[in-house]
This record gives structure tokens, C-alpha cells and sequence, in this order.
């Protein structure tokens, strides 16, 4: 069997990779990065790096080339449009290799009256691969729970959670998580069915005086809840040009949109997701403050 896994040397893509290293041997995990270099320490562990242009259909072709599972980790844009774009790319190239079975990221925020900027992607993906000649699962994260750990430092000093959420409520995964499922989904036959959508979550999710709860026990500090508005939270976040996006999806969040809650990774995996408490509690060092 051959792996090919884009967006390898992102957050995601990198423990997606080690997940994999652990179940099956390096010399079957091809990776495809947009910047080889990045990969160095990869493929000095064995493993094939290929570079990868989502806009070049040669380039990602060939790479796909062989592969019996391929997963698709979508990079880093801010708007629909262009991950469409990217991802009709990515189809017509892995119909052009043969893929064997292409396993998807998506994103729990995919539903039609959802105002997240990149809802339309993440609606759009399932209608397309159903459209396509392929083999396909889609694995569907929860908020990453990761960025709340140097989060904390902030919130411990504004003394108050601001998420634009009203009294709704948020799931996490954890990236470690997430990575583990998808390693296991790749190599697993069995999950490895076609059509299937599978969602990763912790076993609740918080509304935002629940999560400061949860911050405060963490922290040893006082967090509350004082929301800001939508625009406050988009200016207050917009480096890079991301404020727009951010205050999007937490207005879907704010219609209950972002609550999703699953036994799907228990299903896969055979235990339980680490707990939002467990992960803060593991990652969160007070000495870095």
C-alpha cells in the first residue's frame, strides 16, 4: 500500500504523517509539500517527498501517482472561492492518477445557512466527490482545541472569554486527535468505506461559561464571559487578513452551528477523545506567562 498526504508539513499534515509512521512502514508514505525543503526531516526518515502545486495539475498528478489512499489536507485560504478552486484541482488530478481512495478533511461547519466564510467549501466537497469517479471518506473535525492553549495568556488578562457566541456552544478536537483517527481510517480497511463521513469530537461541547469554567480551573485564574460584537472580534483578530473569516465562523457558532457532538471517534479508535479539561491541563504550562 501507498499513502500520499498533502499539506504535510502543516500543523495537521505532520501529525497526520507520524500517526501514519506508526501503523505502517516510512517507505510507503509519499508526501506532498508545497516547499520540499520543509520536508527534510521526513526524508531522512525514509519517506518519499514530492513537490505539490494545487494549481499545477502536472505536478499534482504525478505526485498522486500510485497511491492507494490519498489524503487530501486542504492549505491554508480564507475564502471559499479559492479552496473550490483548489480542491476541483485536486478531483480532476486524482481521477487522472487512479487514486485508489481519496480520505478528505472537512469541518463541521458545512451546513447551508451556515455564515462561515468557507461553509460553501465544506458543503460543496461531498456533493463533488459524490459527483466524482472516486473512492472517497470524509473525516470532519471539530474546533481544534490547540489554540486555546497560548490563548490562555490573553483571556487570563482580559479576565473574560470574547467569542461572539451568545449562549451557544462550541466542540473541540484535539489535533493529536484528529491525526490518530485519520492515520487509523487510512490504514483500516474496514472505516476505510466509501461515502462515509465520519466527525471527530470530545464528548460535549461548552457554551461559553461553561469553556471559561474550564479556562479558570486550568489557568488558576478568573475568566468569565463578556462576548464582544462580530466586528469588534474581527478587528481585534484580523492579522494576516483573517479577522473577516474568524468572526464569520463564530457566527455560525452563534446559531448553534458549531455544537456538533459525536461517537465517531470512539467508533474508530476504540476509546473515548481526550476530554477539553485532560488537554488544556496536559499542554497548558503556567511558566510561559
Amino acid at each position: 500500500m501507498q499513502y500520499t498526504i498533502t499539506g504535510a508539513t502543516g500543523h495537521l499534515g505532520q501529525r497526520i504523517v507520524n500517526a501514519l509512521a506508526k501503523l505502517v512502514p516510512a517507505s510507503t508514505l509519499n508526501l506532498g509539500v508545497h516547499t520540499p525543503s520543509k520536508a527534510a526531516a521526513f526524508q531522512a526518515r525514509d519517506m518519499t517527498i514530492k513537490a505539490v502545486d494545487y494549481h499545477d495539475a502536472a505536478s499534482l498528478t504525478a505526485a498522486l501517482a500510485g497511491s492507494d489512499v490519498f489524503i487530501y489536507v486542504p492549505s491554508k485560504s480564507h475564502d471559499s472561492f479559492s479552496r473550490v478552486s483548489e480542491f476541483e484541482n485536486v478531483v480532476g488530478a486524482a481521477e487522472a492518477a487512479q487514486v485508489g481512495h481519496i480520505l478528505v478533511m472537512g469541518f463541521i461547519a458545512d451546513q447551508v445557512n451556515n455564515p462561515f466564510a468557507l461553509a460553501a467549501f465544506y458543503g460543496y466537497m461531498p456533493c463533488r466527490l459524490a459527483a466524482s469517479s472516486l473512492h472517497y471518506t470524509i473525516i470532519r473535525n471539530a474546533l481544534y482545541a490547540d489554540p486555546l492553549v497560548p490563548y490562555l495568556l490573553e483571556l487570563i488578562e482580559r479576565q473574560n472569554v470574547i467569542y461572539p457566541m451568545a449562549d451557544q456552544a462550541l466542540s473541540f478536537i484535539s489535533q493529536s486527535d484528529s491525526a490518530a483517527a485519520f492515520a487509523k481510517v487510512a490504514t483500516t480497511p474496514a472505516l476505510l468505506k466509501t461515502g462515509r463521513i465520519y466527525t471527530l469530537t470530545q464528548n460535549r461541547a461548552y457554551t461559553m461559561p461553561a469553556l471559561a469554567k474550564v479556562l479558570s480551573a486550568v489557568s488558576g485564574a478568573p475568566i468569565g464571559y463578556q462576548p464582544v460584537s462580530l466586528a469588534e472580534f474581527s478587528a481585534l483578530y484580523n492579522q494576516g487578513n483573517e479577522g473577516h473569516m474568524l468572526a464569520s465562523m463564530y457566527a455560525g457558532g452563534a446559531r448553534g452551528l458549531l455544537d456538533t457532538v459525536s461517537d465517531d471517534y470512539q467508533l474508530i479508535m476504540g476509546r473515548p477523545a481526550q476530554t477539553l479539561p485532560d488537554f488544556l491541563a496536559e499542554h497548558y504550562r503556567p511558566a510561559t506567562r
